[in-house]
């Protein structure tokens, strides 16, 4: 007992008293309230979504002249840079977004597109301005590393260019109310380039000189939810503008395109499957005469594995005897291609491609085989559903 006492006695002496161990509080000066303002704006103009996309292709051609008409399609025996993208992406402010792509390939550097898009307009509306490819159709909007296959549906470059119907301008949109999603869209974009306003001025630099001599394009775009895995979105679309035969003559391009999609996110699969199709109908006046010209392309897709995906594609396009535009594609022409893809992560992309063209007045056919690369490394944003 007397021993206990003790210990007890000990212990409470040899610990620390704790008022008297605790430093004294050290009083900082206050510090100045940042400048919020330009606090922000630093933050913001360091930190854009940037990222590069590299597509690159190893590609086999039977003909040494292969009909491959996108700008950036593999064109030649051999290696092949498609392109390299540089997309640089950020909010401006409240009001402004700030969207720009920039393509380097072989022959040089080119702004593909740089626009403003407003964020905050009322009424459900919204506008963008700058460069821009139009979004006539479903594929015309997008860019290379989107699509399911290497090369562009030659009827797109027959109508609108190499690079895609694109242009300076203005385009402004619409939320309608609908009871179903439905949106309206409408631009004015420039006429001319070989590449991206090929139906119109094309490569004859006329100049804007009144309100007729742009690009007016109009489509609709709408989307049907069909079932909890299956959704469908159909647009239409038409664009008008001045062709490059003079007198006040003119071209148009109607088209309409659907898409339908079945993914069982119900069963928690990763199969997807997809029907894409788009049909081009175009007139053009010319001195004498009135041309229409019409064709498009159908693809199926079919995601059977988390890597793994295959598609098919079906092209057609008709000729003219005596078009000043392709004055060799005289008859029908025909396009069927399969290829396998293989996604190691969500940042690169391998594909094999095979395809057989069947220009009727060609004596053969061109067969074809590219395996391709592309990788992404950044921010870059989703795509477009």
């Amino acid at each position: 007992m007397l021993l206990s006492s003790l210990l007890t006695i000990a212990v409470a002496a040899a610990a620390p008293d704790p008022a008297a161990s605790a430093p004294e509080p050290i009083e900082l000066p206050a510090a100045a309230p940042p400048d919020e303002p330009s606090l922000q704006k630093s933050l913001q103009s360091m930190n854009p979504d940037v990222s590069f996309i590299f597509d690159g292709a190893i590609a086999g051609f039977s003909q040494d002249k292969p009909l491959q008409s996108g700008d950036h399609d593999p064109n030649k025996n051999g290696f092949n840079l498609q392109q390299l993208e540089l997309s640089v992406s950020s909010a401006v402010d409240p009001f402004l977004r700030f969207d720009s792509n920039i393509v380097y390939h072989q022959e040089g550097v080119e702004i593909e597109e740089a626009y403003a898009t407003t964020s905050s307009l009322p009424w459900d509306l919204q506008a963008r301005a700058g460069q821009f490819l139009t979004r006539f159709g479903r594929l015309n909007p997008t860019h290379p590393h989107a699509w399911e296959f290497v090369d562009q549906p030659f009827i797109m470059s027959k109508f609108m260019g190499g690079e895609g119907n694109r242009g300076l301008g203005l385009e402004a949109s619409w939320l309608t109310p609908l009871p179903w999603y439905g949106e309206l869209v409408t631009s004015a974009t420039e006429a001319q380039g070989e590449g991206t306003a090929r139906s119109f001025f094309g490569a004859k630099d006329v100049g804007v000189q009144g309100p007729l001599d742009v690009v007016s394009t109009t489509a609709l775009k709408q989307f049907f939810p069909l079932g909890p895995d299956t959704s469908l979105a159909w647009g239409l679309s038409g664009a008008t503008g001045p062709n490059s035969t003079g007198n006040g003559n003119r071209s148009d391009i109607l088209g309409t395109d659907l898409y339908l999609k079945f993914r069982p996110l119900s069963e928690g699969s990763v199969t997807v499957v997809s029907l894409t199709t788009e049909a081009l109908l175009r007139r053009r006046q010319t001195p004498g005469a009135v041309l229409v010209d019409y064709g498009g392309y159908a693809t199926v897709f079919w995601r059977f594995a988390e890597q793994w995906a295959t598609a098919g594609r079906a092209e057609y396009g008709s000729g003219l005897k005596k078009d000043p535009l392709d004055p060799d594609w005289v008859s029908d022409r025909e396009r069927f291609a399969l290829d396998l893809s293989y996604w190691p992560t969500e940042f690169s992309r391998f594909r094999l491609q095979g395809s057989v063209d069947m220009p009727t007045w060609q004596p053969d056919n061109t067969y074809a085989v590219f395996l391709t690369m592309e990788t992404v490394v950044g921010a870059h944003g989703a795509h477009a559903f």
